[in-house]
C-alpha cells in the first residue's frame, strides 16, 4: 500500500502492474510483451504511423469490424508490439483474447501427442479456435510441411466459418524482393492466403529495426 496525503491508503503502482501482468497470463501473453502499449509504440516511418492508427481503431470499434489485420514487414518494425497492444485493449474490455506465436503452438500440439503429457491436441487447439480475439504471431515461420499447413488451415478456415477476428503478423512479405526471398503465399499456400484477404486487413509496416539499438548501446 502507499499513503495519498489528505486521501488515506492505495494499492501501490507496483502491485497494480504486477495485477495487471497476472491477469494477462490467462491469455498467455509472454512476459516480454508487457511494457508494449499503444502509447509507447516508436514511429519513424509513415506506413508506422498508419499501422499505429488502424490498430488503435480496431481496439476501439472492436466488435463492430468486419475483418481481423495481418501485419507484414521485416523483422523489428513494432508488428508484434501493435498487436499486443490490441489484445491488451480488448482483454481489459473484457473480451475473450489469446496470444500465441505461431512456432511454440505448433510445438504443443506436437507434445500432445507424448502419452506421457497430460494434454491433448483437442486440449491445446480449443482455445485457439474459441477465442474471441486471436493473435497469431509469426505466421509462415516454422517449415511449410504438409502437417504445417493442414494445422494452418484448421485454425484458420475454423475462425473463418466462425466468424472469430484472428491478429496475424509475419515477416513474410506478398511481393517477393529478390529470387531467394520467399512470399507469404510460398510459406503458407496459394489457398490459405487467399482465405487471409478476406479475413484480414494486411497493413504493411516498414521502418528500422528497433532491436538495433539495443547493440548500439554497448
Amino acid at each position: 500500500m502507499e499513503i495519498v496525503p489528505g486521501r488515506g491508503a492505495r494499492v501501490c503502482s507496483c502491485q497494480r502492474q504486477k495485477a495487471s501482468g497476472s491477469s494477462f497470463e490467462k491469455a498467455k501473453l509472454p512476459q516480454r510483451y508487457n511494457q508494449c502499449h499503444f502509447n509507447n509504440y516508436t514511429t519513424a516511418d509513415p506506413s508506422q504511423v498508419k499501422a499505429l492508427r488502424l490498430a488503435i481503431q480496431f481496439a476501439n470499434e472492436y466488435p463492430a469490424i468486419e475483418r481481423g489485420l495481418l501485419f507484414t514487414g521485416t523483422v523489428g518494425v513494432g508488428k508484434t508490439h501493435l498487436a499486443v497492444s490490441i489484445l491488451k485493449g480488448l482483454y481489459e474490455r473484457g473480451f475473450s483474447c489469446l496470444f500465441y506465436e505461431f512456432g511454440a503452438l505448433l510445438k504443443e500440439i506436437q507434445d500432445s501427442y507424448n502419452s506421457n503429457t497430460k494434454t491433448s491436441e483437442l486440449g491445446v487447439l480449443a482455445p485457439v479456435l474459441n477465442a474471441e480475439v486471436l493473435v497469431l504471431d509469426e505466421l509462415g515461420a516454422s517449415k511449410p510441411t504438409d502437417w504445417v499447413r493442414d494445422t494452418m488451415a484448421h485454425i484458420i478456415n475454423t475462425r473463418y466459418n466462425n466468424k472469430k477476428a484472428t491478429i496475424f503478423t509475419t515477416n513474410y512479405a506478398d511481393e517477393r524482393q529478390n529470387d531467394r526471398e520467399e512470399t507469404l503465399e510460398d510459406r503458407i499456400g496459394v489457398r490459405l492466403r487467399s482465405r487471409l484477404y478476406e479475413m484480414c486487413q494486411t497493413i504493411e509496416v516498414k521502418g528500422p529495426d528497433y532491436r538495433r539499438k539495443f547493440d548500439a548501446r554497448r
